[in-house]
């Protein structure tokens, strides 16, 4: 990815990545960079499974983009593995500069190396340009999920 670094993520990248999951109207609200416990709590768990990749996009040593790759085995579709991309998140300097779609395409490329049929993603309904965004890439708004708080 020549000047691009995309690697596993790291506790010292937390706060960065923390602080671009705060950085719009949704993640203001639920995302709290005050307190990184959780989070660094999270990065344990997510750094023991093997299925998960939790990785940011660094430049000249700055970490301007992130975000999570779940690998899913599954019995549907006649056995097929799947991947999830979650939580992308680009650096407000580096948005329209490329590297969200680099950033995608390392998923989709690390999904087919990991024997993946399938990649889906969801995206929140307010985020219409994300939506643009995932299509230009290839992507079909082909579901309707749901989601239930607990």
């Amino acid at each position: 990815m020549g000047d691009l670094e995309v690697r596993g993520a790291r506790a010292e990248d937390i706060p960065a990545i923390v602080a671009m999951l705060a950085d719009d109207p949704l993640g203001a609200q639920r995302e709290s960079p005050d307190d990184l416990s959780p989070y660094l709590t999270a990065l344990e768990r997510l750094s023991a499974d093997p299925n998960q990749h939790l990785v940011v996009a660094v430049r000249e040593g700055r970490v301007v983009g992130t975000l999570q790759l779940t690998i899913i085995p599954g019995l549907s579709r006649r056995g097929s593995t799947r991947s999830i991309i979650e939580g992308v998140r680009i650096h407000a300097d580096e948005r329209g500069s490329g590297l969200g779609s680099r950033l995608i395409q390392w998923a989709i490329d690390t999904s087919r190396h990991e024997g993946c049929q399938l990649v889906q993603l969801t995206s929140d309904n307010s985020r219409t340009d994300a939506h643009r965004f995932y299509e230009r890439l290839g992507f079909t708004a082909s579901h309707v999920g749901f989601k239930l708080a607990l």
